[in-house]
């Protein structure tokens, strides 16, 4: 360990401690959005389960707020705490598959592309995000969309198991069985309740290659497009995960440079669905316009989790925030493509998620997530590089929220959201708030978990 940091180690420590004036503590405090320039009191890079209770010993002993760094992907830097103590366990990344049972236990660590290396293989998957490098512990906290959202739930209605070290020290495996409340709050219920340090999945079946869907138009046809995906919704199978977004075309060598800097409306997902029925998908998705690209293709799904990771480089500025409807009117399309419109960064986007299928037939009391019958899922995601464009992009954010605010069912989603601003667990967990509030109480009555900036 770098310093000693004033105290001493009743149970033996074996990663790495970094105070503030320790070499490597800058590059420890930083996260993927390079928006977060957070100073922790102290950094603990665990590498076992015993040191991430030494750390948690560490926090109470100092009286210290503590946060907990897996992948540091959350977007508004939930793992760090600002004049805290940052359980890192981003070094506990060890995935294992059980072939018996067809489950996958993962570390806290653990990213999302660490567990398709076991799983995809196998012919198995777990229903996660859309970048390969996301955390799998804050995404599983707060629930996880992604492309087999609609076929498959989301990522924490495969959770069967979890061991936690709660702030009280002891480590407590959750299951439907055992711990059961805690077990029922960890499966969306947000960072809150302790450490995670490992996870156990539920896996199913994935065919060996699915199609990728990128079909892009013209922003000019945008309206006829999303018209058209109101229609396309209330029929598309379960196996089809999309979201449409309103971009704008980054320089690659996939895109022919004619089209570089243009604006575009794109309907982007994956149909892990039979080959004669992703057929049909794709030839409905392609005359929903004139397409200017169409890049779809049959892939490996590992490809499909690879499709944004190029255009959300690691240490740009990103501020993102979500609404979610249950329509979507003419009213709503006018406002998204005006608010799409005034992006003040190409790297911006509005995206627009298709929920439905599997997410809605799990019941909003049977998980934290409240907003299980919402049929659309807005991700206003403001994308840059240049700090001196800060309050215009994260101007654009609000603005985008405050319009759709009418239309929208008054719900968010936690993985978007600041995890310290007020009011934030009634706009994500509606009706199951209380209950949420209740059993992180119950686990952290000091709050040595609890939000703080």
């Amino acid at each position: 360990m770098e310093t000693q940091l004033g105290f001493e180690w009743a149970l033996g420590f074996r990663g790495t401690a970094l105070a503030r004036t320790d070499r490597g503590y800058e590059t420890a405090r930083r996260v993927w959005n390079g928006m977060i320039d957070k100073r922790p009191e102290m950094i603990l890079r665990c590498k076992t389960e015993a040191d991430v209770v030494e750390a948690v010993r560490v926090a109470r002993q100092r009286g210290l707020p503590a946060s907990v760094r897996g992948g540091g992907h959350h977007v508004a830097g939930g793992a760090i705490v600002e004049g805290g103590l940052v359980i890192d366990v981003s070094e506990m990344r060890a995935v294992g598959f059980d072939a018996k049972a067809e489950t996958v236990h993962a570390e806290g660590g653990a990213r999302l592309s660490d567990v398709d290396a076991e799983t995809l293989p196998r012919g198995r998957t777990v229903p996660m995000g859309v970048f390969g490098d996301t955390g799998i512990g804050g995404l599983t906290l707060g629930g996880g969309y992604g492309w087999q959202a609609r076929a498959r739930g989301l990522t924490c209605d495969s959770l069967v198991a979890a061991r936690v070290v709660t702030a009280d020290g002891r480590v407590l495996v959750a299951t439907a069985d055992q711990h059961e409340d805690l077990f029922w709050a960890l499966r969306g219920g947000g960072t809150h309740l302790g450490v995670v340090t490992s996870f156990e999945y539920r896996t199913h079946a994935l065919p060996s290659d699915v199609l990728q869907l990128f079909v892009a138009f013209p922003v000019a046809q945008a309206k006829r497009v999303l018209t058209g995906i109101r229609e396309l919704s209330a029929e598309m199978p379960d196996e089809v995960g999309v979201i449409v977004v309103l971009w704008t075309f980054q320089p690659s060598p996939a895109v022919p440079k004619e089209l570089w800097q243009r604006p575009f409306v794109g309907v982007v997902g994956a149909d892990l669905g039979s080959p004669a029925k992703r057929d049909e998908t794709l030839e409905r998705v392609r005359r929903l316009g004139t397409p200017l690209l169409d890049g779809s293709r049959v892939v490996p799904f590992g490809i499909v989790q690879q499709f944004f990771d190029e255009d959300y480089p690691q240490g740009a500025r990103y501020y993102w925030r979500s609404t979610y409807l249950d329509a979507l009117t003419d009213s709503v399309i006018d406002a998204l493509l005006d608010l799409g419109e005034r992006r003040p960064s190409p790297l911006s986007s509005l995206d627009l998620w298709l929920l439905g299928g599997a997410i809605a037939r799990v019941s909003p009391s049977e998980t934290p997530i409240a907003h299980r019958a919402a049929r659309y899922l807005v991700g206003v995601e403001a994308n840059w590089t240049d700090p001196r464009d800060d309050a215009a992009n994260i101007a654009w954010t609000r603005e985008v929220r405050r319009v759709l605010a009418p239309h929208a069912t008054g719900g968010s989603y936690v993985n978007f959201e600041d995890p310290y601003a007020a009011g934030r667990d009634a706009a994500v967990y509606g009706d199951n708030a209380h209950r949420v509030l209740a059993i992180r109480s119950k686990y952290d009555p000091l709050g040595l978990f609890a939000p703080r900036g």
